[in-house]
């Protein structure tokens, strides 16, 4: 029997999720069916459109409406309505999935977290790196052992798009909406990709020290006059402590002027080395023990994770792709009231970070996670 999915939000997460809907049974024959069954949205007229456009059968404004008629909940609407649907998803005994972050605070994402604990079906949290082919593949590495001792993890995500001073404003940009600026947008991906590689090998990240920083302080309001003001962070680093004494090193921004979507993340041991570039998502570069330089490892083999679903090796993949492995692993939990990972646990255990870094800022010490 099909799942009937109900999907809050239409634009970009709408879209991504969408399509990554679309792909499975192509690519993934042993995927679940589904039913793209009901979109939420404010806007009926533009609701109408997307549902059309990305192969919804029915719309509604009341979100309420849609975890009452659907076997799947996706919350990827901004980051202030991702608690209270969710939670009611949940409590509903209906499986979510929550985009990152999975909430502007940290008591939010606590209360969306004990949801999912007493609820007993999968919560997934947006954390769709993970499921990069390369990124699969470096965790293999590390877990077998061949980095031996972890001792640095360096990660950094970079974009452009408010540089321009009169780039308009955003919900992105307001506290009480998003809760953090490249902090937790851009931040939250690199902490989580941190904890998913070596969380196995260096444990937890213990202790943080963390600096935010804003560079335009107010923004136009698009199609008038108005000027209304910035109250996140447009760029953040911090340094960080795992259980194994292993450093860490994070930052991200989103005025790195010809950045556009540049995730990165280094990983040294004793025994060897990482490094991944999103915007070369298809490559590993690897140094073994005992080599004198580093290997770029094309990872699009028959064998590589993934892969055997799509194109012959050495075809790429692409950033869209990531969206239908996660999908594929869902809505597969779902189906076989099985375990997904990362869960809102792993979300809250990213958003933990987020507010010692910004606890670390506000105070100019070292902050330990909770």
């Amino acid at each position: 029997m099909a799942l009937d999915v109900g999907v809050l939000g239409y634009r970009f997460m709408g879209e991504a999720h969408a399509n990554a809907m679309a792909r499975l049974p192509m690519f993934f024959p042993d995927a679940p069916d589904i039913n793209r069954e009901l979109l939420v949205g404010r806007d009926e007229e533009a609701l109408s459109e997307a549902a059309d456009r990305l192969g919804f059968s029915r719309t509604t404004t009341d979100w309420a409406d849609a975890i009452e008629e659907v076997d799947v909940f996706y919350n990827l609407g901004p980051n202030f309505v991702h608690a209270e649907p969710s939670i009611a998803a949940l409590e509903a005994g209906v499986p979510v999935f929550c985009e990152k972050p999975l909430a502007p605070t940290l008591s939010e994402a606590g209360t969306m977290t004990e949801a999912y604990r007493e609820a007993d079906v999968p919560a997934g949290c947006a954390f769709n790196y993970r499921f990069v082919p390369a990124i699969q593949y470096a965790k293999g590495l590390i877990d077998s052992g061949e980095l031996g001792e972890i001792h640095h993890v360096r990660g950094r995500y970079l974009q452009d798009w408010l540089v321009d001073p009169e780039a308009p404003w955003a919900w992105r940009l307001d506290e009480e909406m998003a809760g953090s600026g490249a902090l937790g947008d851009l931040g939250a991906h690199t902490i989580d990709l941190a904890r998913f590689l070596v969380g196995d090998q260096a444990g937890e990240i213990e202790r943080v020290s963390g600096h935010l920083r804003t560079f335009v302080d107010e923004r136009p309001v698009e199609g008038g006059e108005e000027r209304r003001e910035v109250t996140v962070d447009d760029a953040y680093t911090a340094q960080a402590e795992f259980e194994n004494g292993a450093v860490g090193s994070f930052e991200a921004s989103r005025f790195a002027n010809g950045h556009k979507n540049d995730h990165t993340i280094e990983i040294e041991g004793s025994a060897g080395s990482l490094k991944f570039s999103l915007e070369r998502l298809n490559e590993l570069e690897y140094l073994r023990e005992g080599a004198r330089g580093f290997e770029t490892i094309l990872v699009t083999d028959e064998e590589d994770p993934y892969v055997d679903h799509w194109w012959p090796p050495g075809h790429v993949l692409g950033w869209e792709h990531t969206f239908v492995h996660e999908n594929y692993e869902f809505l597969s939990a779902v189906d076989e009231s099985g375990e997904f990972e990362p869960s809102f646990e792993d979300g809250l255990a990213a958003q933990r970070v987020i507010d010692a870094i910004q606890s670390s800022d506000a105070s100019g010490e070292w902050v330990d996670i909770e």
